[in-house]
């Protein structure tokens, strides 16, 4: 069974004995593989690896899903890393293509195939259309969240679709999936 969940919200939300609790169910059942899956860069979810309460997950999906690495190792699961580097343009064609655009500040947090901004929501409707004119033109997508972030990266490539494209690379059966918290 493959446990995919999300982190901030999920996987480290709720009472600390809940947490704990399922944390040592899921280690004393080393028959269930975790995946971390989450819209935090890698080296954000790196320092939860050292801490020895939490169980150390076999997938890390991580940026939005633009990165997945061995938990173990934390190196790239070939042939999907590439397959989704394939077809992101790159982070300074991005930042050249929202240039102009007003109201957008740029995370600074690390950010892999993808570049993350902070957007106030009063700032919303005045970047809306040249935002997503630019964002078409790159042929990427990109997700608004929590009246603050947006995201843009490849298009077609989210949490879901790289969650969904490991499964498969890993030949796991749908029904021998359980996901929580992620879309």
């Amino acid at each position: 069974m493959l446990l995919a969940t999300d982190l901030d919200g999920t996987f480290l939300g709720g009472t600390s004995e809940n947490r704990l609790r399922l944390y040592q169910i899921i280690a004393a059942h080393p028959e269930i593989e975790l995946a971390f899956v989450t819209g935090r860069g890698l080296e954000s979810v790196l320092p939860l690896l050292a801490d020895p309460t939490i169980p150390e997950p076999d997938y890390i999906i991580c940026d939005v899903g633009c990165t997945v690495v061995d938990g173990s190792t934390q190196q790239p699961i070939q042939p999907l890393q590439s397959d989704i580097d394939k077809l992101w343009p790159g982070e300074h064609v991005v930042e050249a293509a929202l240039d102009g655009i007003n109201g957008l500040q740029r995370q600074d947090v690390p950010q892999e195939r993808r570049c993350s901004y902070f957007c106030e929501p009063e700032a919303v409707d005045a970047v809306r259309a040249p935002l997503a004119k630019a964002v078409a033109a790159l042929d990427c997508d990109l997700l608004y969240s929590a009246s603050w972030y947006l995201d843009i990266f490849a298009k077609g490539v989210n949490k879901g679709s790289t969650l969904t494209a490991l499964v498969a690379h890993l030949n796991i059966p749908h029904e021998e999936v359980l996901v929580a918290g992620i879309l």
